[in-house]
């Protein structure tokens, strides 16, 4: 197991506190805020780690650079902000695109990204 560094448990309080995914740059950020001399490499060292490790899964929006955010939330899709390039969790899922399958197609799973402007920046 790797040691709990200071520089990695601001990550982890970035990431919990968010409340949302977010990129390496978001992370960096919000985990200076308790560690000044953090850096990128640092933040990428350990989403790969704390990604290994079961903590963090990885989120990938099309058109998008990967986001982060705590494993194991129950399924949910996401809205991605065309202004500021924020991502945020939907909780919610209907089945309604179960209808857009054409006629003899089986569907194995579904992600659903939903685009626009978010209510900061509306």
């Amino acid at each position: 197991m790797t040691r709990e560094t200071l520089q990695r448990k601001a990550i982890r309080r970035a990431l919990e506190r968010a409340g949302r995914p977010l990129a390496p740059v978001e992370v960096l950020e919000a985990a200076r805020a308790e560690c000044e001399g953090l850096g990128l490499a640092t933040v990428y060292r350990n989403l790969r780690r704390l990604v290994d490790e079961g903590w963090l899964a990885q989120v990938e929006l099309p058109g998008s650079p990967p986001r982060y955010e705590r494993a194991g939330k129950p399924h949910h899709h996401h809205f991605l902000c065309r202004i500021c390039e924020r991502a945020f969790d939907i909780d919610a899922c209907s089945d309604a695109y179960v209808n857009l399958v054409p006629r003899g197609f089986a569907i194995e799973d579904h992600e659903i990204t939903l685009f626009g402007t978010c209510a900061a920046c509306a």
